[in-house]
C-alpha cells in the first residue's frame, strides 16, 4: 500500500486496517458496525487499557511499526492474563499524522493481530483520528471462565512468591539500544516485543494463586503494589533469580549491575504471583521469595534489607532507573 494516511482518508484507512484482521469464535459482531459484540460466557468481563505515545513509549528509529503493534497488544493482554482471565478481544484507538505513510499503520495492525493470535484473542474494532504525534490506545477484554479474579489484595503471610517469564531482559535491551547498538539481539528483541506468558495467568488462578500481577513497572514496584493492597511485606531472595551470562556481559559493558535490571526493569510482562506454601508449582514457575507480616521495613525487601537504589517506572515522576 503506497501513499500517506491523508491521501487514503479515514474510511480508506479503516478498510485497509480491518482487511488485515482475523477473528475467533468469541467474536459475534466484529469491526464495521456501531460496536462489537463479544461472547462473555462467564457473564463477567475483565478489561484493561493502555496508551503508547511516540517518543515516550516507543521510537520509530528503534522499533518497526510491527514491533510497536506486538508490544502494544502484549502489555494489555498481559494485564488480562494477570487477573487469571483468558484474553478474548482488543479495541484499537489510533492517532496518526496525515503525512504518515500508510505502510506504518498497516504494519502496526499486523503486529497487533499477530500478538492477539498468540494470546487467543482478536481485534474487534476501534477508531482512527488525525493528530500531530502517533498515539496507540489499546483496550483489552477477557473472560474468567468461572474462576474468581486474582487481584493484588489476597497475599497472606506464609505465602511463597513465584514468577514466570523474563525479568530484566527489556531493560537490558533498552540499555543496549540507548547506546546505539543492536545486539545482543535477544535482549533488544525482548524490549521491542515482550513475550508475556499468557497461559500462566489462568493456570495460576487454577493453582490457587492468592495475588498476582504482571511485571510492567519493575519487580520491586509491582510486588509493592501487591504488598500495599494485601497489607503485607514481601521479601525477595536475590540468589533465587538466575541472571543469564549475556545479561552479565551487557551489565559489565555499560557499568550497570544486572540485578538492577532484574529488580527494577519493567516491560518484560512476566507474571508474578503469591501462592499458599504447600502448592506444587509447574517447572515454569520460579520461587523467588516469601510473604511476611507487615513491619517497619519497606513493604518489599531484598534479602531482608531495603533496596536503596532507585528504579522502576512512574509515568508522572518519569523514568527513575539509575
Amino acid at each position: 500500500m503506497k501513499g500517506t494516511v491523508g491521501e487514503l482518508g479515514e474510511f480508506g484507512l479503516i478498510r485497509e486496517l480491518t482487511s488485515r484482521l482475523t477473528t475467533t469464535p468469541a467474536v459475534r459482531v466484529g469491526p464495521g458496525d456501531d460496536a462489537a459484540v463479544v461472547a462473555a460466557p462467564d457473564r463477567r468481563v475483565v478489561a484493561s487499557t493502555d496508551i503508547l505515545l511516540e517518543g515516550r513509549h516507543f521510537r520509530r528509529d528503534w522499533s518497526t511499526a510491527y514491533d510497536v503493534g506486538r508490544k502494544a497488544a502484549a502489555q494489555n493482554l498481559a494485564d488480562i492474563a494477570a487477573m487469571g482471565a483468558v484474553p478474548t478481544a482488543l479495541l484499537l484507538g489510533l492517532v496518526v499524522p496525515a503525512e504518515l505513510p500508510v505502510t506504518w499503520p498497516s504494519e502496526l495492525m499486523d503486529g497487533i493481530r499477530d500478538e492477539c493470535q498468540v494470546a487467543g484473542a482478536s481485534v474487534v474494532g476501534g477508531d482512527v483520528v488525525r493528530g500531530d504525534t502517533i498515539m496507540v490506545s489499546i483496550t483489552a477484554l477477557g473472560d474468567l471462565r468461572n474462576q474468581e479474579p486474582v487481584t493484588r489484595a489476597g497475599a497472606q503471610p506464609g505465602d511463597i512468591v513465584a514468577v514466570t517469564g523474563w525479568l530484566g531482559w527489556s531493560a537490558a535491551g533498552y540499555a543496549v539500544l540507548a547506546r546505539g547498538f543492536r545486539s545482543p539481539r535477544a535482549f533488544v528483541e525482548a524490549h521491542r516485543r515482550p513475550e508475556p506468558p499468557y497461559h500462566a495467568g489462568p493456570a495460576a488462578a487454577g493453582l490457587g494463586a492468592t495475588a498476582m500481577c504482571d511485571v510492567s513497572d519493575g519487580l520491586i514496584a509491582d510486588l509493592g503494589h501487591i504488598a500495599e493492597a494485601s497489607k503485607v511485606r514481601i521479601d525477595i531472595r536475590s540468589g533465587a533469580i538466575d541472571i543469564p551470562t549475556q545479561m552479565n556481559d551487557i551489565g559489565q559493558a555499560v557499568g550497570v549491575d544486572p540485578m538492577q535490571w532484574v529488580l527494577t526493569g519493567g516491560e518484560d510482562h512476566a507474571i508474578v504471583a503469591t501462592f499458599p506454601p504447600d502448592v506444587k508449582l509447574p517447572a515454569r514457575w520460579k520461587v523467588i521469595g516469601e510473604v511476611l507480616n507487615p513491619s517497619a521495613l519497606p513493604q518489599v525487601t531484598v534479602d531482608g534489607a531495603p533496596w536503596t537504589r532507585k528504579g522502576g517506572w512512574d509515568h508522572f515522576g518519569g523514568d527513575i532507573e539509575s
